[in-house]
């Protein structure tokens, strides 16, 4: 899988539209937009509007009951589930009504850099995957009049997402799928989020989040840092990045770009806002739950595909069969890949296929 491919699917549209990569196997997602007026946040805060941007596919039911939601991933926009969307793929929008939900904080949605103040940059509050959760829920059942789901399937942030939705709203969907994501961050994936936001913030052009221009130096670094962590360390002795074009690119070459080139066009502020998401999810905290990771899963009434990565730096496939563990009805595939993290987003041919067929199996699945 070539790596301009595999960063399509990381960051969503931009960089298709850039690259000139975005595949024509169906027609583009419709964009809509939710507005909810005076949205309280669970950190207190109340933002005056919280603005949802979303996508659809295909088209909604007569009695509504062919829909499945796709919430996006770190940095995403709609079109960061490409990969599984089609004819012939795991999801059908001639059959299903995709519904595909951009984070708070992606730029589009909500988010530090497009808030006026008094929440405009490092102001914006700390937005939780619940949050995401919650304002997804008014815009399926007051705009989209949508009272049940099919599945909720999600990678990475995804995928805490899905877990979210399913100890929030457990009689909400049938089923869900989970990739590369877990349904708590543990100390672990802490410690790497604050890595990468330290190398950011210590740019002095940040200026504490009230920079005029993009602090470049620190969205460099935080790039790097992140790059570290996103393939196996086997991917890379085995110089995987090889297969990238053009044929014949140095090991410097690949750093270089990832460095410059990693999410173009990226503000800090909302770098930085999704990792703060990142690092405070844990369904545990979810009331009644009082902090009980394991109670909440026990709570799961859907069904669960739960697909870690064996080699994901990010989500260790050890938490996964740790939580695993206390889901009723879950159904543990580890992908057998060396593409680390973007594995659960399919990013070799063979990573493909096993998502497509397991995530096809699922929706078959009564």
């Amino acid at each position: 899988m070539h790596l301009k491919i595999l960063k399509i699917r990381w960051i969503g549209a931009a960089l298709a539209l850039a690259a000139g990569l975005m595949s024509a196997a169906h027609a583009e997602p419709e964009q809509h937009e939710f507005v909810i007026p005076a949205f309280h946040t669970e950190s207190g805060a109340v933002l005056p509007e919280a603005r949802v941007v979303y996508g659809t596919y295909g088209k909604l039911s007569a009695t509504g009951d062919n829909v499945v939601l796709l919430p996006s991933h770190y940095m995403a926009d709609m079109h960061g589930y490409e990969w599984l969307i089609g004819p012939g793929k795991a999801l059908d929008p001639n059959k299903l009504f995709l519904v595909m939900t951009e984070l708070f904080g992606n730029g589009r949605s909500s988010s530090p850099s497009n808030s006026p103040e008094p929440f405009h940059g490092p102001r914006f509050p700390v937005m939780t995957i619940r949050d995401n959760v919650e304002a997804v829920h008014q815009m399926l059942t007051q705009q989209l009049h949508v009272t049940h789901l099919q599945a909720v399937i999600g990678f990475s942030m995804g995928a805490q997402q899905a877990f979210q939705w399913a100890v929030s709203y457990p009689d909400f969907m049938d089923r869900i799928a989970a990739s590369s994501g877990t349904a708590k961050t543990y100390g672990h994936g802490i410690v790497r989020l604050e890595s990468e936001i330290t190398a950011l913030t210590l740019d002095p052009a940040f200026k504490d989040g009230n920079y005029t221009e993009q602090p470049q130096k620190g969205i460099e670094a935080f790039g790097i840092v992140w790059t570290a962590w996103l393939y196996s360390q086997e991917w890379w002795r085995r110089e995987l990045w090889r297969q990238d074009d053009p044929p014949g690119k140095s090991l410097a070459a690949v750093i270089e770009q990832y460095r410059k080139n990693f999410i173009p066009g990226a503000d800090a502020n909302n770098l930085i806002l999704q990792m703060r998401t990142w690092e405070a999810h844990d369904v545990g905290t979810t009331p009644p739950f009082n902090g009980d990771t394991q109670a909440a899963l026990r709570s799961i009434k859907a069904r669960v595909l739960y697909m870690p990565s064996a080699t994901d730096l990010y989500f260790p496939v050890a938490d996964a069969r740790y939580e695993a563990a206390f889901i009723r009805r879950c159904d543990l595939q580890i992908i057998p890949s060396l593409w680390g993290h973007p594995a659960g987003a399919g990013a070799s041919p063979a990573d493909l296929k096993f998502l497509n067929d397991h995530i096809a199996r699922l929706m078959r699945t009564r």
